[in-house]
């Protein structure tokens, strides 16, 4: 999806939009989120990596604040818009377009003061991506380097509240630029603790011929008609997340609650920050 040229355009607007919170939270929201991890930081000109950069709006608030900052992204519309950002700002940002699960540069080894991954990226990530990122993590933080993130707690189900069917006909939209028929569902797995967002996107055929029908080299194959975008967000408990997190070799995990303003969306009560070390003596 991220890399899709018509839903990478929307994506973009949404991370960009103080009318919602739905690909990034609003711009007060940032500032009061890197106003707190600034006072567990405690240092001054910090090297930072920004994982799922997206736009930068992270990025930016903290290299304006003097931290020499590195953004990761997948999207190579939201780093395109990033890299122009900080030229038009003036702002010394290295915005980088990569996956974060592959390896890291050697360049990052032992090089960063905090590694953070903001808006509960951390949450579609399934158990072996899950610990390919905690090893990245660990390899890119100097020692006594900090880690923060944010995740989906278990009260993400109850508060979400929109466990469920939906659909849309568009004409034109988030999913498409042509006509489309999007069914939507959404499923809470209790036993797993994961959410799932499902939503099957159906195109319009093209145009039919002068004839009314559609020509052999007209038709869609089944697999052409359709598209199916699954969203899987875990929630976690503390417990659960310190186990993690200590078995991947970090110490002095932390969690900290309504750190969110409220929203009307619950979101100050069903998202949890963690912060962790990488330790002094080598691993």
């Amino acid at each position: 999806m991220w890399e899709d040229e018509h839903i990478s355009q929307y994506l973009l607007m949404a991370h960009l939009s103080q009318e919602t919170d739905s690909a990034s939270r609003k711009r007060s929201t940032i500032i009061k989120t890197i106003d707190w991890i600034e006072t567990i930081l405690r240092k001054k000109g910090a090297t930072i990596l920004d994982l799922g950069c997206g736009p930068g709006l992270y990025s930016e608030v903290l290299a304006e604040r003097g931290h020499a900052v590195t953004g990761i992204d997948f999207s190579r519309r939201s780093v395109d818009y990033a890299q122009r950002e900080a030229k038009k700002k003036d702002l010394h940002i290295e915005y980088i377009y990569a996956n974060y699960l592959d390896d890291l540069p050697e360049a990052f080894r032992n090089r960063f003061d905090l590694a953070m991954m903001i808006f509960c990226d951390f949450d579609v990530l399934v158990p072996n991506d899950r610990a390919v990122l905690l090893k990245n993590v660990l390899s890119a933080l100097k020692p006594g380097g900090l880690f923060i993130f944010d995740t989906l707690n278990t009260k993400a189900p109850e508060k979400m509240n929109h466990i469920g069917k939906s659909w849309e006909l568009e004409e034109t939209g988030f999913w498409k630029r042509e006509p489309y028929l999007a069914l939507s569902e959404t499923f809470d797995y209790p036993e797993a603790k994961v959410i799932l967002q499902q939503h099957i996107v159906i195109f319009e055929p093209h145009q039919l011929s002068e004839s009314n029908q559609l020509s052999e080299s007209e038709q869609l194959s089944e697999s052409e008609q359709y598209r199916v975008y699954r969203f899987w967000n875990h929630y976690y408990s503390t417990d659960t997340l310190e186990q993690i997190l200590s078995a991947c070799g970090f110490s002095e995990i932390e969690n900290h609650d309504n750190l969110l303003p409220e929203d009307g969306l619950g979101s100050r009560e069903m998202v949890t920050f963690y912060s962790a070390i990488k330790p002094q003596q080598k691993l």
